[in-house]
């Protein structure tokens, strides 16, 4: 902080003229990419930034294109941030750009406890708005998504990850037996969702964070927001957790949207739920590289659990009625109760306990959410040693990838369930889609 300080009062003095650096705070979030918050000449500001280029190596474009897209998208009618500035190498600050800050409410939690009545048909609206961008208007490095293409390097990534998943497997195969035929490519936001999105009373306030806009498929945009794990526990409010699809789908049809192929939605709730499976897998490998070596990276790390159950929510529809309906085998038996000296997992506890009790009271900002994150880390330990629960089955995996094994073999889905739900259970117990999954599931 004592670096911004110094290097961002030249910065806006050139970008929005004379005043003074006041109130600058780093936003909770964001391991890598980090936002920071601050007041100058009566205004409000937020500074997105890497704090090095390393953290922008194997980008398909960095902040100076993201900050055009932006400009472009504001410039369109479409509620993105107003850029002020873009830092250059010599404002010593990282890559990133400035922006005027909305004031509005980010947190899905809050913005879900009491949602306006018109934001399912903002959310809507808005979309249409990003997909209707003149290409002409769109920077030229923003680049052009091959669906067949990109699919291929989701594989070989989970094969590069051990290729011993297999909810993983399951998905990577039905995409690719389900790929559907090239659309017209038009502007996709690539992480329009909940989280990303500002709300205040009138509804739908600002979008958010786009590096990982491209041209693609407008369905895929329509189907991200959509996910389980977007949803934030409202299950029985498909888009965003927010309202129903008819609503969503005809807010955006409405506004100049292309009609909605229920058939290619659903490939692309598919395809980013294996991506996101994919994207947590990916965070331990940056751990253990040492690209990144904070404790969040882990803790995503594990929560591909909840995206191989949403795949198997999703995909048990392609199985026979009589394998949906047949009983789960049991979990594992449960470690016997600790004698003696205390457990590791007694260990961690204590740890853990120490880190509610005596630090996380005492932090603030990002501090805070730091404290939270370790014990959530800490959480996942304790469960892990008393369970005895492993995802890998590499045999299992290769026969699916290689249509040896389907949902059709007797047991395979109950397996694949009573896999899903323990693993679920260790490394995100708390996961709305567990309740439900057991409940329907029987487990």
């Amino acid at each position: 902080m004592s670096d911004l300080s110094t290097l961002l009062p030249p910065f806006m003095m050139r970008v929005a003229g004379a005043g003074d650096l006041s109130n600058l705070i780093r936003l909770s979030g964001g391991a890598n990419m980090e936002s920071w918050a601050f007041d100058w000449g009566g205004g409000a500001y937020v500074l997105r930034r890497a704090p090095s280029a390393e953290y922008m190596e194997g980008r398909p474009y960095g902040h100076s294109v993201e900050a055009a897209l932006v400009r472009a998208a504001h410039a369109g009618g479409v509620k993105a941030p107003e850029v002020i500035g873009v830092l250059s190498d010599a404002d010593g600050m990282g890559t990133g750009y400035v922006m005027r800050r909305v004031i509005a409410e980010v947190s899905p939690a809050k913005i879900l406890a009491a949602a306006p009545r018109s934001l399912v048909a903002d959310l809507g609206r808005e979309l249409a708005l990003i997909h209707a961008l003149p290409r002409d208007a769109i920077p030229a490095e923003i680049p052009v998504m091959d669906t067949a293409a990109a699919l291929a390097e989701l594989k070989a990534r989970f094969l590069s990850y051990g290729g011993d998943r297999p909810a993983i497997a399951l998905a990577v195969k039905w995409c690719e037996d389900h790929l559907p035929e090239p659309a017209d490519p038009v502007l996709v936001h690539g992480d329009y969702r909940m989280g990303n999105v500002m709300v205040d009373a009138d509804g739908l306030a600002a979008v958010l964070d786009w590096e990982l806009a491209h041209l693609g498929d407008a369905h895929e945009d329509l189907a991200f927001g959509c996910m389980t794990v977007w949803r934030f526990g409202m299950l029985d409010k498909p888009a965003f957790g927010v309202g129903s699809l008819d609503d969503y789908f005809a807010a955006y049809e409405a506004a100049g949207g292309r009609p909605v192929d229920r058939d290619r939605f659903k490939y692309w709730l598919v395809y980013r739920t294996l991506w996101w499976a994919l994207g947590c897998l990916q965070m331990g490998q940056a751990w253990r590289s040492g690209a990144d070596t904070t404790v969040e990276r882990v803790v995503v790390g594990r929560r591909t659990a909840e995206q191989e159950l949403d795949i198997i929510r999703l995909l048990e529809d392609g199985a026979p009625a009589a394998e949906r309906a047949a009983p789960l085998p049991p979990s594992p038996a449960a470690a016997a109760a600790p004698v003696g000296e205390p457990t590791t997992q007694e260990m961690v506890q204590a740890v853990r306990d120490w880190l509610g009790e005596a630090i996380k009271p005492q932090a603030e900002g990002h501090g805070k959410f730091q404290v939270a994150v370790a014990m959530n880390a800490l959480g996942i330990v304790m469960r892990d040693l008393g369970a005895g629960i492993r995802a890998e089955d590499k045999a299992l995996a290769g026969d699916i990838l290689a249509g040896r094994a389907t949902l059709a073999d007797p047991g395979l889905l109950a397996r694949l369930r009573r896999a899903a739900l323990d693993k679920c259970a260790v490394d995100s117990p708390k996961y709305a889609a567990l309740a439900a999954a057991r409940a329907a599931w029987n487990g």
